[in-house]
């Protein structure tokens, strides 16, 4: 009968020790852990309302930690960046007061709280980063049908109307008229459709540098008898064309 109770005993010392679940997982228990769940959603909900104001535990009676993280703020830090009840430091901004019906949120006891100029554009439920324009009782308490028929009246005032220049009119006399000549003409450029008398390259070459484009030398050639004399030396192979000019842009563009 001894050895059955030894190898029970046995057993049993070395049975695991199961965890008390009443004292919660990572809290100290489930009333904190409920009453830090609170807390949250308060927060959460009074900033997406836009009334957040963000206050140190000594601001709101709540027990201050007794060991704070290094990663966290102490109330010096607080106190210098304007929050909390400590004294203001000097040079610094006051402490706004909490609106009233705003949310206040009261960290846990040995959460840190982050003093940064986000968190302090929080106070007072304000945050100037943000356009309220999309706000229909911010900018109906700003705006008004009047003060919209005066902006109107403004902008109607600084409206400039520029009249339109008069087209410049064409002289009468142009010269002779080169699309039609184009256009007349079924030649192509180089085949020699006139006779020409000692025709000189060269000679056309320096006339042809005296016009500054192919259609001004054109008109000239056409001026001066062109195409069937030749007056300027401009049409030495006798196509009509003087200077390179060439017709077929003109005869594409009516599809022949």
């Amino acid at each position: 009968m001894a050895f059955p109770v030894v190898a029970i005993l046995s057993l049993a010392a070395c049975e695991p020790q199961v965890p008390d679940s009443g004292a919660g997982v990572g809290f100290g228990s489930y009333s904190e852990y409920q009453s830090q769940m609170a807390q949250e959603r308060a927060a959460r909900n009074a900033q997406l309302s836009g009334t957040t104001t963000v206050r140190a535990p000594e601001a709101t009676g709540a027990p201050s930690p007794t060991a704070v993280p290094s990663t966290g703020v102490t109330s010096a830090d607080l106190a210098a960046a304007g929050i909390g009840s400590a004294q203001t430091a000097p040079g610094s901004a006051a402490i706004t007061p909490a609106p009233a019906g705003s949310a206040v949120i009261t960290p846990a006891p040995g959460a840190p709280l982050a003093a940064t100029a986000a968190g302090a554009a929080y106070v007072g439920g304000s945050n100037p980063g943000i356009s309220d324009e999309q706000d229909f009782s911010a900018v109906a308490s700003r705006e008004s049908i009047q003060s919209d028929a005066d902006r109107i009246a403004q902008q109607r005032a600084q409206r400039e109307v520029v009249a339109p220049a008069a087209v410049p009119s064409r002289p009468g006399d142009t010269g002779p008229d080169i699309v039609a000549y184009a256009l007349q003409t079924t030649n192509p450029v180089g085949r020699q459709a006139y006779m020409r008398t000692l025709p000189s390259q060269s000679k056309a070459t320096r006339n042809c540098a005296k016009y500054p484009s192919p259609d001004v030398a054109q008109r000239a050639f056409l001026n001066a008898g062109g195409p069937e004399r030749d007056r300027y030396g401009i049409d030495p192979d006798g196509d009509g064309f003087a200077c390179g000019w060439n017709p077929e842009p003109f005869r594409r563009a009516v599809g022949r």
